[in-house]
């Protein structure tokens, strides 16, 4: 017999769509979607709903916005819906007294092969620590972060020069099947799960900072040009430009490793034609994109028509 599903799913940005869309179009009952308040977004600073709430309304599903998970009104209501399955995809860490509540659990879809990984930027960390395989796991949440039995995995390698933009779009798609087969299994009943492994060192993706998407150029070339292709397009990596006796912070968006065999200090800056090329502690890279301080994201070979590279010139 199958189990009768009462669905709350809780998400925000875009990569949670996908997963939401893809249990509406296959006539599973989400009763109602719990997501991030509105914000002030833009010049006007006008407020803005999350991705994920314009999507329940167009589907004309409630929305809940509590400001505090533990808010009893909140979990009131929550009960007040008999939800007894929640799905959480991209949202906030859940008090036990929300994800302790439905009679069949609630579980995470998060963008990584667990137990590597855990944390707040899955997708960008396997790419800028160069991973050549990545994928997306269904577990059921519990009083640790990212620890929970996985229900689910699947896998995909990351090409070399992918982006975390692009792996980003193949994952939320990824994801939203997984979400779906996974809310099928549960439905179905019972659900198998396995225990996620102890790992001695494992790989982490904590918080993105200015202090950890900052480019080190006197790390090896492979290692400057995965975390360039892993900060892209947000928040994208940065480093000091200095040029013509000033100094500017600039964003680097995409690159390529170089054969050129000069030998200079790590940083050092040249200019061939229209391309720019930086060392770094092995070698050379060839910068692609950038954006100056005050301009758009721009390609380099553009940005050099209108701009005089001194010789000192050099990334710090």
């Amino acid at each position: 017999m199958k189990n009768t599903l009462r669905i709350a799913f809780m998400g925000t940005p875009d990569f949670a769509v996908a997963s939401l869309e893809a249990l509406l179009e296959n006539g599973y009952p989400v009763v109602v979607v719990v997501t991030a308040p509105d914000r002030p977004a833009g010049r006007g600073r006008t407020l803005k709903a999350s991705p994920v709430k314009e999507c329940a309304e167009k589907y004309g599903i409630p929305v809940l916005q509590p400001e505090r998970l533990k808010d009893p009104e909140f979990v009131g209501q929550l009960e007040a819906l008999d939800v007894n399955l929640q799905v959480v995809v991209a949202f906030r860490m859940l008090p036990e007294v929300v994800w302790a509540q439905p009679a069949f659990g609630t579980f995470n879809l998060h963008a990584s092969l667990l137990p590597d990984f855990r944390g707040a930027a899955p997708i960008h960390w396997a790419v800028v620590n160069g991973e050549t395989e990545t994928g997306v796991t269904t577990f059921f949440i519990d009083a640790e972060i990212d620890t929970g039995q996985i229900i689910l995995q699947e896998k995909t390698p990351i090409r070399p020069d992918e982006t975390t933009g692009e792996l980003y779009e193949r994952l939320m798609q990824m994801g939203a099947r997984l979400v779906l087969e996974t809310v099928r299994m549960i439905e179905a009943g019972p659900v198998k799960t396995r225990t996620q492994k102890h790992l001695q060192t494992p790989k982490k993706a904590p918080k993105l900072t200015n202090e950890n998407t900052q480019l080190d150029w006197d790390t090896p070339t492979q290692k400057v040009h995965d975390k360039i292709r892993g900060l892209c397009p947000f928040p994208g990596a940065w480093t000091h430009f200095e040029n013509n006796g000033t100094v500017e912070r600039v964003k680097i968006f995409r690159s390529t490793t170089d054969d050129l065999n000069d030998e200079a200090p790590s940083g050092s800056i040249v200019k061939r034609e229209n391309r720019l090329l930086a060392r770094t502690a092995d070698g050379w890279l060839e910068v692609l994109e950038m954006q100056l301080p005050g301009k758009r994201r721009m390609p380099v070979k553009d940005i050099l028509n209108g701009l005089e590279i001194q010789k000192s010139a050099r990334f710090l």
